[in-house]
Order: structure tokens, then sequence, then C-alpha cells
């Protein structure tokens, strides 16, 4: 039994049983009754394609991440599909990994799939070189595409993310005027965030006048544990009084260093994760961090997504500022810098 058969037997087209199944009033009440008695005789139940069947809508929000085994990426997920279902949408999560080509097949499947819209989870989907972006741009020709912490200009292209410029910036400044002379800052990848991150670091090192030789950066795109054997051998070349990372596991690593090496956190060495994920609450001692704001994050990204779709003014991005988390692993001097710092949401 199927939606063809339910039109069949109620005499009906296929456009008014999707009506009754989505609860359009543009239904009389004697042919609502008629469709809900042939369903409930049958059992039918409808699918998502059958819903959406003359309504030119699915109800259905397509979702892609890079690895759903990232702890950031799955906690994103799990808002979204709660955020949405919220809002009568089923969702379809595609994990394209990072292969360019293979983001654009699964893109272009949903698309075949007629969904209302696509979220991408994360920055590392808008790459620094524009052509690699337009498989986006195409995409958004035909449906409203949000991005979750990432931006990239378009028209329907809706973008909610932290400043992750602003707060390697402000933290990195902390660092310095609390008498932290020699700084690094790990990170992973160069994706969106990535870069942002850099350059706040970056540009806080040089707006502070601190010799080249006083900061240092370095991609470190390995484990917990790979992360505290390259600070090891770092630690021979040069020293560092104060760690900057991209995410929380980096710190960890840079923690699980700290105590092989004998050095006192945070008296010899301030550590930063980023992220505020349940990671730095389970070290010992707890992990300060950046939050980057992820809830907010997901919920402005649900709130530009269904204003989109229901044709209201939005803006094309929604700016929040990270909060910097001071815990175990930075000392009062750290947190009493800049305290009152306050945490706006920024539309533009």
């Amino acid at each position: 039994m199927n939606i063809y058969d339910i039109s069949r037997r109620a005499g009906v087209s296929i456009a008014t049983v999707s009506r009754v199944l989505n609860g359009s009033g543009k239904v009389s009440e004697a042919t609502r009754q008629k469709i809900l008695s042939i369903i409930e005789e049958t059992g039918y139940t409808p699918n998502a394609f059958a819903r959406g069947l003359g309504l030119n809508t699915m109800h259905t929000i397509g979702i892609l991440c890079a690895d759903s085994s990232d702890s950031f990426l799955a906690l994103a997920i799990y808002l979204l599909e709660q955020g949405l279902r919220a809002h009568g949408y089923d969702s379809l999560l595609c994990c394209t990994g990072y292969d360019p080509q293979v983001r654009r097949q699964y893109l272009d499947l949903l698309l075949s799939k007629r969904v209302d819209a696509v979220i991408l989870v994360g920055s590392n989907f808008v790459e620094a070189k524009p052509e690699y972006n337009q498989y986006i741009l195409d995409a958004a020709r035909e449906i409203p595409v949000v991005i979750v912490n990432g931006y990239l200009e378009g028209p329907q292209i809706y973008c909610s993310l932290c400043d992750d410029y602003e707060a390697l910036h402000l933290a990195t400044t902390r660092f310095a005027i609390q008498g932290r002379k020699r700084l690094l800052y790990l990170y992973r990848t160069l994706s969106y965030s990535g870069r942002r991150k850099l350059a706040g670091f970056e540009d806080a090192c040089r707006s502070l006048g601190l010799p080249q030789e006083q900061f240092y950066s370095a991609c470190v795109n390995g484990t917990i544990y790979e992360t505290r054997d390259y600070l090891k051998n770092l630690w021979e070349q040069r020293k560092f009084d104060a760690i900057l990372t991209s995410d929380d596991e980096m710190a960890i690593g840079a923690l699980k260093f700290a105590r092989v090496q004998g050095l006192s956190v945070p008296q010899d060495l301030s550590i930063l994760g980023y992220n505020n994920s349940k990671l730095g609450l389970c070290c010992d001692p707890e992990l300060s961090t950046v939050d980057n704001q992820l809830g907010f994050a997901c919920t402005s990204a649900i709130s530009l997504l269904t204003k989109a779709l229901a044709k209201e003014p939005v803006p094309s991005r929604i700016i929040l500022s990270g909060q910097i988390l001071h815990r175990g692993t930075t000392d009062r001097a750290f947190a009493q810098v800049g305290e009152n710092q306050k945490n706006p949401i920024q539309g533009e």
C-alpha cells in the first residue's frame, strides 16, 4: 500500500492525500475523513517522499558533516537534529569525509532526494580556494544552504559561527599581559575556522610587539599521545610557558606532556583548549578552554533556515562571541584580564 493506492481508493488526487498527511487546511472535512479512514483501515504509514508530493516540500533537511565520530561534530549533529524535529522537519545525515569530490557527490545526492535545505556542519566545508566552493554556491541556487561554524558569501547561503579570530586574539593577549613570554599555538587544519584562529593568534602577538622568537605555531593533526610526543621533541628546541590549542583534545595532549616533563600546571606552563568539550572536565587539573557557543550556533542556524524557508527577512550570518573559561590550567592572573568580556550575538 502506497500513496497512489490511497488516492485511487479515495477517488482523489495524490496532492489531496499529501495535504491530508501534512495537515493542510485546504481539504474539505468530508474528504479528509474519507482519506483518514482508508489510511486507518489499511495501516498505511507515509514516508517523507509521499508527504511531500503535491506540496513542493519534503519537510526534510539534509545534513552533511565530515566525520560523525568527532565529538564536536557529533554534538552539533545531535543539537541540529533535535532542533529540526521540534520544527517538524526530518533529517538525512551524510558523513562525507574530507575529499572535496565525495562532498560534492553527497550534496548532489541530497538534492536528488528533494530535501528542502542543506546544513553543512563544520568549517572544513569552506575551502581557501574559491573554485572548491563552487558546488555549494550551485546548490544554493536551488535550495537554502546553512553553514555551521563557517562562512561563505552567496545568495541563499546563511552562516552561524563563532568569532574564532577574536577569541584567539583575546586569549593570546591575556597570556601576554599576565607575563607569559613564550607562546605556542597548536592547530590541526587550516579550515575556515582554523585560518581564523591562527590569524587571531599571530595578529595578537604582532600587535603586542612580541619578537618573532617568542611566539610559534605548529600544525599537529594527531592523537593525544602524538601531541604529547611532538611537544617533547619541540621542547628540546625551544621552551614555552603557555600553549593555546585549536581543540580540547590537543590541550589534553599538552597536559600529558607537562606531566611527563615534570612541569607544574599552570605555574610553569599554562594551557588553553578550545570547544569546551566534556574532555576538559575529565582531566586533572580541569582544562581552561574557549566555549565557542556551539549550542547557540546550532539554534541560530535552525532559526536562519526556518525563516529562509518561510521567505522571511533573514541575515546572511550570525556571529557569536567565544567565552574564555578559566579552570585549572590557567592561573588567576589570566582569568582577571578582561573579565568583563561580553558575549553579544550579531546579525549581518
